[in-house]
Protein backbone atom coordinates (compact mmCIF):
# COMPACT_ATOMS: atom_id res chain seq x y z
CA UNK A 1 0.00 0.00 0.00
CA UNK A 2 1.35 3.38 -1.07
CA UNK A 3 1.48 6.34 1.86
CA UNK A 4 2.95 9.27 2.52
CA UNK A 5 3.91 9.06 6.36
CA UNK A 6 6.69 10.29 7.28
CA UNK A 7 8.01 9.75 10.94
CA UNK A 8 11.15 11.03 12.93
CA UNK A 9 12.55 10.97 15.77
CA UNK A 10 15.19 10.01 18.55
CA UNK A 11 17.77 9.32 15.73
CA UNK A 12 15.53 7.70 13.19
CA UNK A 13 13.58 8.40 10.39
CA UNK A 14 10.77 6.31 9.09
CA UNK A 15 10.73 6.87 5.36
CA UNK A 16 7.64 5.04 3.03
CA UNK A 17 9.78 2.21 2.07
CA UNK A 18 10.42 2.12 -1.99
CA UNK A 19 12.37 0.11 -4.82
CA UNK A 20 15.53 2.30 -3.55
CA UNK A 21 15.81 1.02 -0.58
CA UNK A 22 16.63 -2.27 -2.13
CA UNK A 23 19.95 -2.14 -2.28
CA UNK A 24 20.83 -1.11 0.87
CA UNK A 25 18.45 -4.25 2.52
CA UNK A 26 20.02 -6.43 0.53
CA UNK A 27 23.26 -5.76 1.98
CA UNK A 28 22.68 -6.99 5.45
CA UNK A 29 19.72 -9.50 4.81
CA UNK A 30 21.14 -12.97 5.83
CA UNK A 31 19.67 -15.99 7.96
CA UNK A 32 20.01 -14.06 11.28
CA UNK A 33 18.40 -11.33 10.45
CA UNK A 34 15.60 -12.99 8.64
CA UNK A 35 14.35 -15.93 11.29
CA UNK A 36 11.49 -16.32 12.35
CA UNK A 37 9.76 -14.78 8.90
CA UNK A 38 7.43 -17.42 6.83
CA UNK A 39 9.05 -16.31 3.47
CA UNK A 40 12.48 -17.37 2.31
CA UNK A 41 15.34 -15.57 2.95
CA UNK A 42 16.24 -12.74 0.43
CA UNK A 43 19.22 -13.66 -1.53
CA UNK A 44 20.41 -10.44 -3.18
CA UNK A 45 19.23 -7.27 -4.51
CA UNK A 46 16.24 -8.92 -6.89
CA UNK A 47 15.08 -11.13 -3.63
CA UNK A 48 14.60 -8.04 -1.52
CA UNK A 49 13.02 -6.06 -4.30
CA UNK A 50 10.39 -8.62 -4.66
CA UNK A 51 9.90 -8.37 -0.76
CA UNK A 52 9.48 -4.63 -1.05
CA UNK A 53 7.19 -4.77 -4.22
CA UNK A 54 5.22 -7.38 -2.21
CA UNK A 55 4.87 -5.11 0.96
CA UNK A 56 3.97 -2.21 -1.24
CA UNK A 57 1.20 -4.72 -3.08
CA UNK A 58 -0.58 -5.60 0.57
CA UNK A 59 -3.38 -3.81 1.56
CA UNK A 60 -3.80 -2.45 4.82
CA UNK A 61 -0.13 -2.29 5.38
CA UNK A 62 2.18 0.61 5.52
CA UNK A 63 5.62 -0.52 4.98
CA UNK A 64 8.83 1.97 5.99
CA UNK A 65 12.64 2.04 5.63
CA UNK A 66 14.48 2.80 8.59
CA UNK A 67 17.01 5.53 8.45
CA UNK A 68 19.95 6.48 11.11
CA UNK A 69 22.64 8.81 10.32
CA UNK A 70 20.86 8.90 6.87
CA UNK A 71 21.60 5.39 6.32
CA UNK A 72 18.66 2.49 5.65
CA UNK A 73 19.46 0.04 8.52
CA UNK A 74 16.12 -1.85 8.39
CA UNK A 75 12.16 -1.83 7.45
CA UNK A 76 9.22 -2.14 9.91
CA UNK A 77 5.53 -2.20 9.07
CA UNK A 78 1.94 -1.52 10.49
CA UNK A 79 -0.04 -4.17 8.83
CA UNK A 80 -3.50 -5.67 9.51
CA UNK A 81 -4.82 -1.91 10.13
CA UNK A 82 -8.52 -1.68 10.39
CA UNK A 83 -8.96 1.98 11.48
CA UNK A 84 -12.53 1.28 12.06
CA UNK A 85 -12.12 -1.51 14.32
CA UNK A 86 -9.36 0.99 16.19
CA UNK A 87 -6.55 -2.25 16.10
CA UNK A 88 -3.73 -2.85 13.83
CA UNK A 89 -0.28 -4.91 14.16
CA UNK A 90 3.32 -3.33 13.89
CA UNK A 91 6.02 -6.07 12.37
CA UNK A 92 7.62 -6.82 9.47
CA UNK A 93 10.04 -5.52 11.20
CA UNK A 94 14.53 -6.07 10.33
CA UNK A 95 17.56 -4.44 11.37
CA UNK A 96 20.92 -4.30 9.83
CA UNK A 97 23.07 -6.39 12.91
CA UNK A 98 24.87 -3.45 13.40
CA UNK A 99 21.91 -1.83 15.01
CA UNK A 100 20.73 -4.16 17.23
CA UNK A 101 20.21 -3.72 21.29
CA UNK A 102 20.69 0.02 20.17
CA UNK A 103 18.58 3.14 20.44
CA UNK A 104 16.54 1.87 16.54
CA UNK A 105 14.46 -0.74 17.24
CA UNK A 106 12.76 1.29 20.46
CA UNK A 107 12.90 4.34 18.06
CA UNK A 108 10.76 2.80 15.45
CA UNK A 109 8.55 1.71 17.90
CA UNK A 110 7.86 4.93 20.09
CA UNK A 111 7.12 6.55 16.57
CA UNK A 112 5.04 3.75 15.52
CA UNK A 113 2.67 3.74 18.71
CA UNK A 114 2.46 7.17 19.36
CA UNK A 115 1.13 7.73 15.60
CA UNK A 116 -1.12 4.60 15.92
CA UNK A 117 -2.19 5.56 19.47
CA UNK A 118 -1.65 9.43 19.23
CA UNK A 119 -2.57 10.14 15.28
CA UNK A 120 -5.05 7.10 14.36
CA UNK A 121 -6.98 6.83 18.28
CA UNK A 122 -6.77 3.47 17.92
CA UNK A 123 -7.34 1.27 20.93
CA UNK A 124 -4.74 -1.50 20.21
CA UNK A 125 -1.44 -2.04 19.25
CA UNK A 126 -0.60 -6.03 18.51
CA UNK A 127 2.78 -7.67 17.74
CA UNK A 128 2.68 -11.11 16.52
CA UNK A 129 6.18 -13.09 17.29
CA UNK A 130 7.37 -17.01 16.08
CA UNK A 131 7.21 -18.93 18.83
CA UNK A 132 10.84 -19.87 18.42
CA UNK A 133 12.36 -16.23 18.22
CA UNK A 134 13.38 -15.63 21.54
CA UNK A 135 15.63 -12.65 20.58
CA UNK A 136 12.36 -10.80 19.04
CA UNK A 137 10.29 -11.94 22.26
CA UNK A 138 12.90 -10.31 24.39
CA UNK A 139 12.48 -7.06 22.26
CA UNK A 140 8.73 -7.05 22.66
CA UNK A 141 8.55 -8.00 26.00
CA UNK A 142 11.27 -4.91 26.63
CA UNK A 143 8.26 -2.51 24.96
CA UNK A 144 5.92 -3.20 27.73
CA UNK A 145 3.60 -5.55 25.39
CA UNK A 146 1.40 -7.84 27.34
CA UNK A 147 1.23 -11.65 26.33
CA UNK A 148 -1.99 -12.99 24.77
CA UNK A 149 -1.82 -16.46 24.04
CA UNK A 150 -0.09 -18.69 21.09
CA UNK A 151 -2.08 -19.70 18.17
CA UNK A 152 -0.97 -23.28 17.63
CA UNK A 153 0.50 -24.08 14.21
CA UNK A 154 -0.57 -20.70 12.89
CA UNK A 155 2.30 -20.12 10.42
CA UNK A 156 4.00 -21.80 7.76
CA UNK A 157 7.89 -21.10 8.12
CA UNK A 158 9.87 -20.82 5.22
CA UNK A 159 10.95 -24.51 5.39
CA UNK A 160 6.99 -25.72 5.14
CA UNK A 161 6.87 -26.55 8.91
CA UNK A 162 3.97 -25.45 10.72
CA UNK A 163 4.89 -22.85 13.68
CA UNK A 164 3.23 -21.23 16.21
CA UNK A 165 2.28 -17.49 16.72
CA UNK A 166 2.76 -15.76 20.32
CA UNK A 167 0.64 -12.71 20.17
CA UNK A 168 1.18 -9.65 22.57
CA UNK A 169 -0.34 -5.91 22.73
CA UNK A 170 -0.36 -2.61 24.54
CA UNK A 171 -3.67 -0.99 25.21
CA UNK A 172 -4.88 2.86 24.59
CA UNK A 173 -5.04 2.69 28.68
CA UNK A 174 -1.17 0.81 28.80
CA UNK A 175 -0.09 3.43 26.14
CA UNK A 176 1.42 6.42 28.72
CA UNK A 177 3.15 3.85 30.60
CA UNK A 178 4.72 1.67 27.92
CA UNK A 179 5.67 5.24 26.17
CA UNK A 180 7.16 6.50 29.36
CA UNK A 181 9.36 3.39 29.96
CA UNK A 182 10.58 4.32 26.24
CA UNK A 183 11.00 7.81 26.58
CA UNK A 184 12.89 6.96 29.70
CA UNK A 185 15.72 4.23 27.89
CA UNK A 186 15.91 6.78 24.93
CA UNK A 187 17.14 8.95 26.84
CA UNK A 188 19.44 6.82 28.73
CA UNK A 189 20.72 5.07 25.21
CA UNK A 190 20.41 6.94 22.45
CA UNK A 191 20.15 9.76 20.57
CA UNK A 192 17.68 12.32 20.54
Amino acid sequence: MLHEITLEGHGVRLVPLALEHADALAGFVDERVWAGMTSPTPRGVDDVREVVESALATPARYAFAVLADGECVGSTSFYDVDLRMGRLEIGHTYYDPRVWGTHVNPACKLLLMTHAFGTWGVARVAYRVEARNARSIAAVTKLGAQPEGRLRGHRVAADGTRQDSLYFSILADEWPGARGRLEERLAATGPS
